[in-house]
């Protein structure tokens, strides 16, 4: 706990050349990273996988931080939002056997347990999710971060690099399409083709 509050108060940066302040850092979220990536895949060792690079990739970018754009759990949650996206455009089929390969090899029985559970757990918000498709990137991008991942508008604007007031309206729209999609009783369908008939 103690490297934790070192980590906060001396900032990320330090998680890329402190091996404990990087300890008490994935200890802090590496739930938390899971979770996201649970959300987004349904592959255990996929899963496994984009946890992982997403930490490597914080580590890489541990620089970029800055507090006056957010929390930290913020941030990482940015960064894992780039290193999913590509995993997701990323279409071959080498790749993608190569990695459940490795992620078999890698997990031992109670690690892939635990991300059987996970992923049980994450079915239904990645059937959300999936609807989320229909939605423009910006509008989806801060629909997830807010209502999947739970961070404050605050944080998902800082996550994404824009401001809080494009994210409110973006969060708006996206809300607003979203009923549309899950309950298309809300929508108005117009006059059925009896009363256009009747009408003639």
């Amino acid at each position: 706990m103690r490297l934790s509050a070192a980590v906060e108060r001396d900032g990320v940066g330090r998680i890329g050349c402190d091996p404990d302040a990087f300890e008490a850092f994935y200890r802090e979220h590496v739930e938390s990273v899971q979770r996201f990536v649970s959300r987004r895949v349904s592959d255990r060792e996929l899963a496994a996988e984009l946890t992982g690079d997403v930490f490597v990739a914080a580590i890489e970018s541990a620089g970029s931080y800055r507090r006056s754009r957010g929390t930290p759990v913020a941030w990482l949650f940015g960064v894992a939002r780039i290193v999913v996206s590509s995993e997701l455009r990323r279409q071959g089929r080498e790749r993608r056997a190569k990695t459940r390969l490795l992620g078999r090899r890698l997990l031992d029985e109670d690690a892939a347990a635990r991300i059987d559970e996970r992923l049980d757990a994450e079915a239904q918000r990645r059937s959300l999710y999936g609807a989320m498709a229909c939605l423009p990137d910006g509008q989806r991008a801060v629909l997830e971060l807010v209502a999947v991942d739970g961070l404050t508008l605050a944080e998902a604007a800082g996550a994404l690099g824009i401001n809080p007031l494009a994210a409110r309206v973006r969060l708006h729209r996206a809300r607003a399409r979203m009923t549309d999609l899950i309950d298309p009783a809300t929508q108005d369908p117009g006059p059925s083709p009896r009363a256009q008939e009747a009408a003639l």
